[in-house]
Protein backbone atom coordinates (compact mmCIF):
# COMPACT_ATOMS: atom_id res chain seq x y z
CA UNK A 1 0.00 0.00 0.00
CA UNK A 2 1.55 3.26 -0.79
CA UNK A 3 1.68 6.10 1.91
CA UNK A 4 -0.12 9.22 1.28
CA UNK A 5 2.01 12.38 0.92
CA UNK A 6 1.24 14.70 3.81
CA UNK A 7 -1.09 17.62 2.20
CA UNK A 8 0.75 21.13 2.52
CA UNK A 9 0.88 24.55 1.49
CA UNK A 10 3.10 27.34 1.16
CA UNK A 11 2.09 31.02 1.15
CA UNK A 12 3.82 34.48 0.98
CA UNK A 13 3.06 36.64 3.94
CA UNK A 14 4.44 40.69 3.97
CA UNK A 15 6.15 40.86 7.17
CA UNK A 16 3.42 42.91 8.70
CA UNK A 17 1.53 40.10 8.36
CA UNK A 18 3.15 37.52 10.47
CA UNK A 19 1.71 37.27 13.96
CA UNK A 20 3.47 36.66 17.02
CA UNK A 21 2.41 32.67 17.13
CA UNK A 22 3.44 32.22 13.97
CA UNK A 23 7.25 33.80 14.65
CA UNK A 24 7.30 31.06 17.91
CA UNK A 25 6.25 28.39 15.74
CA UNK A 26 8.97 29.80 13.13
CA UNK A 27 11.55 30.27 15.88
CA UNK A 28 10.83 26.44 17.23
CA UNK A 29 11.72 25.03 13.62
CA UNK A 30 14.68 27.54 13.46
CA UNK A 31 15.96 26.18 16.72
CA UNK A 32 15.33 22.37 16.17
CA UNK A 33 18.36 22.69 13.21
CA UNK A 34 20.63 25.76 14.07
CA UNK A 35 22.94 26.44 17.15
CA UNK A 36 23.21 29.90 18.62
CA UNK A 37 19.51 30.33 17.41
CA UNK A 38 17.99 32.73 20.58
CA UNK A 39 14.24 34.16 20.03
CA UNK A 40 15.20 37.71 20.36
CA UNK A 41 17.75 37.46 17.24
CA UNK A 42 15.86 35.60 15.78
CA UNK A 43 13.11 38.17 15.85
CA UNK A 44 15.34 41.11 15.23
CA UNK A 45 16.54 39.53 11.86
CA UNK A 46 12.93 38.88 11.12
CA UNK A 47 11.78 42.25 11.18
CA UNK A 48 14.38 43.45 8.50
CA UNK A 49 13.02 40.88 5.64
CA UNK A 50 10.11 42.40 3.36
CA UNK A 51 7.83 38.67 3.96
CA UNK A 52 8.45 35.57 4.65
CA UNK A 53 6.78 31.85 2.92
CA UNK A 54 5.29 29.72 5.38
CA UNK A 55 4.91 26.00 4.62
CA UNK A 56 2.29 24.27 6.66
CA UNK A 57 1.12 20.48 6.91
CA UNK A 58 -2.41 21.08 6.23
CA UNK A 59 -3.46 18.33 7.98
CA UNK A 60 -2.19 18.87 11.19
CA UNK A 61 -2.17 22.90 10.90
CA UNK A 62 1.00 23.16 11.83
CA UNK A 63 4.38 25.36 10.10
CA UNK A 64 6.59 22.65 9.00
CA UNK A 65 9.22 25.21 7.41
CA UNK A 66 9.30 28.58 5.73
CA UNK A 67 11.70 31.00 4.21
CA UNK A 68 12.51 34.48 4.07
CA UNK A 69 12.32 37.31 1.22
CA UNK A 70 13.23 40.90 1.29
CA UNK A 71 13.56 42.61 -2.10
CA UNK A 72 16.65 45.75 -2.46
CA UNK A 73 17.48 47.22 -5.49
CA UNK A 74 21.21 46.45 -6.96
CA UNK A 75 23.22 47.84 -9.66
CA UNK A 76 24.69 45.26 -12.13
CA UNK A 77 26.82 47.00 -15.34
CA UNK A 78 25.82 50.50 -14.32
CA UNK A 79 22.44 49.89 -14.66
CA UNK A 80 19.86 49.33 -12.06
CA UNK A 81 18.68 46.09 -11.24
CA UNK A 82 16.29 44.12 -8.33
CA UNK A 83 17.86 41.96 -5.84
CA UNK A 84 15.63 39.28 -4.07
CA UNK A 85 17.49 38.28 -1.12
CA UNK A 86 16.75 35.01 0.34
CA UNK A 87 17.57 34.26 3.79
CA UNK A 88 16.99 31.85 6.73
CA UNK A 89 15.33 28.44 5.12
CA UNK A 90 14.50 25.73 6.85
CA UNK A 91 12.07 22.87 6.32
CA UNK A 92 11.88 20.05 8.68
CA UNK A 93 13.42 16.99 7.87
CA UNK A 94 10.25 15.33 7.36
CA UNK A 95 8.96 17.19 4.25
CA UNK A 96 12.30 17.54 2.62
CA UNK A 97 11.96 17.00 -1.04
CA UNK A 98 8.85 18.68 -1.80
CA UNK A 99 8.03 21.25 -4.17
CA UNK A 100 5.34 23.52 -2.24
CA UNK A 101 7.86 26.44 -0.93
CA UNK A 102 9.85 25.78 -4.62
CA UNK A 103 6.83 26.69 -6.41
CA UNK A 104 5.61 29.56 -3.91
CA UNK A 105 9.10 31.34 -4.79
CA UNK A 106 8.91 30.81 -8.35
CA UNK A 107 5.27 32.58 -8.20
CA UNK A 108 6.64 35.36 -6.36
CA UNK A 109 9.57 36.25 -8.26
CA UNK A 110 7.47 36.06 -11.64
CA UNK A 111 5.41 38.79 -10.04
CA UNK A 112 8.38 40.29 -9.31
CA UNK A 113 9.65 39.70 -12.48
CA UNK A 114 6.70 41.48 -14.73
CA UNK A 115 6.65 44.57 -11.84
CA UNK A 116 10.05 44.96 -13.39
CA UNK A 117 10.10 44.06 -16.83
CA UNK A 118 12.46 46.78 -17.89
CA UNK A 119 15.31 46.00 -15.00
CA UNK A 120 17.35 42.11 -14.37
CA UNK A 121 16.14 40.42 -11.30
CA UNK A 122 18.97 38.72 -9.21
CA UNK A 123 17.87 35.97 -6.72
CA UNK A 124 21.06 36.40 -4.20
CA UNK A 125 21.31 33.55 -1.93
CA UNK A 126 23.71 32.83 1.27
CA UNK A 127 24.64 28.86 1.62
CA UNK A 128 26.06 27.70 5.21
CA UNK A 129 25.04 24.19 3.86
CA UNK A 130 24.76 22.26 0.01
CA UNK A 131 20.87 21.61 0.33
CA UNK A 132 21.02 25.87 -0.23
CA UNK A 133 23.25 25.85 -2.72
CA UNK A 134 21.69 22.69 -5.09
CA UNK A 135 18.37 24.49 -4.66
CA UNK A 136 19.97 27.35 -7.02
CA UNK A 137 22.23 25.18 -9.12
CA UNK A 138 19.67 22.71 -10.06
CA UNK A 139 17.03 25.10 -10.76
CA UNK A 140 18.44 28.37 -12.25
CA UNK A 141 20.39 27.72 -15.11
CA UNK A 142 22.42 31.21 -14.45
CA UNK A 143 24.18 31.31 -11.70
CA UNK A 144 27.23 31.99 -9.63
CA UNK A 145 29.30 30.46 -8.29
CA UNK A 146 29.08 27.55 -11.03
CA UNK A 147 30.94 24.33 -11.82
CA UNK A 148 30.94 26.18 -15.77
CA UNK A 149 33.71 28.89 -14.89
CA UNK A 150 34.32 29.40 -18.64
CA UNK A 151 30.40 30.29 -19.19
CA UNK A 152 30.73 34.27 -19.52
CA UNK A 153 27.40 34.80 -18.47
CA UNK A 154 27.59 32.55 -15.30
CA UNK A 155 31.13 34.81 -14.50
CA UNK A 156 30.10 38.02 -15.02
CA UNK A 157 27.64 37.67 -11.96
CA UNK A 158 30.63 38.26 -9.28
CA UNK A 159 30.25 41.81 -9.44
CA UNK A 160 26.88 41.18 -8.22
CA UNK A 161 27.62 39.03 -5.15
CA UNK A 162 30.61 41.61 -4.48
CA UNK A 163 28.35 44.63 -4.65
CA UNK A 164 25.22 42.55 -2.43
CA UNK A 165 27.93 41.11 0.17
CA UNK A 166 29.61 44.80 0.66
CA UNK A 167 26.10 46.36 0.96
CA UNK A 168 24.54 44.11 3.64
CA UNK A 169 27.54 42.66 5.31
CA UNK A 170 31.10 44.71 5.35
CA UNK A 171 31.89 43.72 8.17
CA UNK A 172 31.56 39.98 7.70
CA UNK A 173 32.74 39.65 4.08
CA UNK A 174 35.98 38.48 3.19
CA UNK A 175 36.24 39.56 -0.66
CA UNK A 176 39.20 37.61 -1.09
CA UNK A 177 38.22 34.01 -0.19
CA UNK A 178 34.02 34.82 -0.99
CA UNK A 179 33.09 34.04 2.17
CA UNK A 180 30.44 35.67 4.83
CA UNK A 181 31.92 35.13 8.61
CA UNK A 182 29.85 36.26 11.12
CA UNK A 183 32.02 34.60 14.10
CA UNK A 184 31.71 31.96 16.19
CA UNK A 185 28.28 33.00 18.10
CA UNK A 186 26.48 32.85 14.51
CA UNK A 187 23.71 30.50 14.16
CA UNK A 188 25.36 27.46 12.35
CA UNK A 189 24.09 24.16 11.24
CA UNK A 190 23.56 21.58 13.89
CA UNK A 191 25.98 18.68 13.28
CA UNK A 192 23.39 16.28 12.03
CA UNK A 193 22.11 18.31 9.61
CA UNK A 194 22.81 18.79 6.11
CA UNK A 195 26.04 16.28 7.06
CA UNK A 196 28.14 15.39 3.39
CA UNK A 197 29.25 11.98 3.18
CA UNK A 198 32.07 10.62 0.62
CA UNK A 199 29.46 9.20 -1.89
CA UNK A 200 27.76 12.47 -1.76
CA UNK A 201 30.83 13.87 -2.62
CA UNK A 202 32.34 11.28 -5.01
CA UNK A 203 28.60 11.72 -7.11
CA UNK A 204 27.94 15.70 -7.34
CA UNK A 205 30.37 18.07 -8.42
CA UNK A 206 27.85 20.89 -7.12
CA UNK A 207 28.78 19.43 -3.68
CA UNK A 208 32.09 19.49 -4.21
CA UNK A 209 32.18 23.01 -5.14
CA UNK A 210 30.52 24.08 -1.94
CA UNK A 211 32.45 22.04 -0.09
CA UNK A 212 35.69 23.57 -1.78
CA UNK A 213 34.55 27.33 -1.90
CA UNK A 214 33.49 27.15 1.69
CA UNK A 215 35.35 24.63 3.64
CA UNK A 216 34.24 25.77 7.22
CA UNK A 217 30.45 25.66 6.61
CA UNK A 218 30.32 23.75 9.71
CA UNK A 219 30.66 26.57 12.00
CA UNK A 220 28.45 28.77 9.89
CA UNK A 221 30.44 30.54 7.20
CA UNK A 222 28.13 30.76 4.68
CA UNK A 223 28.98 30.70 0.66
CA UNK A 224 27.52 34.06 -1.58
CA UNK A 225 25.77 33.01 -4.47
CA UNK A 226 23.64 35.02 -7.21
CA UNK A 227 21.29 33.81 -9.74
CA UNK A 228 19.45 35.68 -12.85
CA UNK A 229 15.90 35.49 -12.71
CA UNK A 230 14.92 35.85 -16.02
CA UNK A 231 11.70 34.32 -17.75
CA UNK A 232 13.85 31.81 -19.68
CA UNK A 233 14.90 30.78 -16.17
CA UNK A 234 10.96 30.63 -14.51
CA UNK A 235 9.93 28.47 -17.64
CA UNK A 236 12.72 26.31 -17.62
CA UNK A 237 11.68 25.47 -13.34
CA UNK A 238 8.17 25.06 -14.28
CA UNK A 239 9.10 22.87 -16.92
CA UNK A 240 11.11 20.72 -14.88
CA UNK A 241 8.59 20.48 -11.78
CA UNK A 242 5.87 19.77 -14.34
CA UNK A 243 8.39 16.59 -15.60
CA UNK A 244 9.48 15.56 -11.89
CA UNK A 245 5.51 15.12 -11.02
CA UNK A 246 4.85 12.94 -14.16
CA UNK A 247 7.64 10.95 -13.25
CA UNK A 248 6.55 10.70 -9.44
CA UNK A 249 3.20 9.71 -10.59
CA UNK A 250 4.43 7.14 -13.19
CA UNK A 251 6.32 5.56 -10.36
CA UNK A 252 3.50 5.17 -7.97
CA UNK A 253 0.97 3.80 -11.06
CA UNK A 254 3.48 0.77 -11.45
CA UNK A 255 4.13 -0.14 -7.98
CA UNK A 256 -0.25 0.01 -7.60
CA UNK A 257 -0.08 -2.59 -10.57
CA UNK A 258 2.63 -4.60 -8.94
Amino acid sequence: MIAKSPRLSCKFFAINQVSVPMLIEMHTIFNNYYENADLDTFILDMSKKSGVFVLKDLTNKRIVGFSTWTEMPITYKGEQAIGVFSGDTIVEEAYWGNKAMHTAFALQAVKTKLKNRGAKVFWLLISKGYKTFLLMTNNVPVHYPSINPDNQRNADLKEVVDTYCKALYPYAYDEKNQLLDFGDNYHALKSHVATISPSMRAENRNIQLFERLNPTWQRGTELPCVAEISLDCIVFFFKKLMFGRRKVRAEKFGKSLA
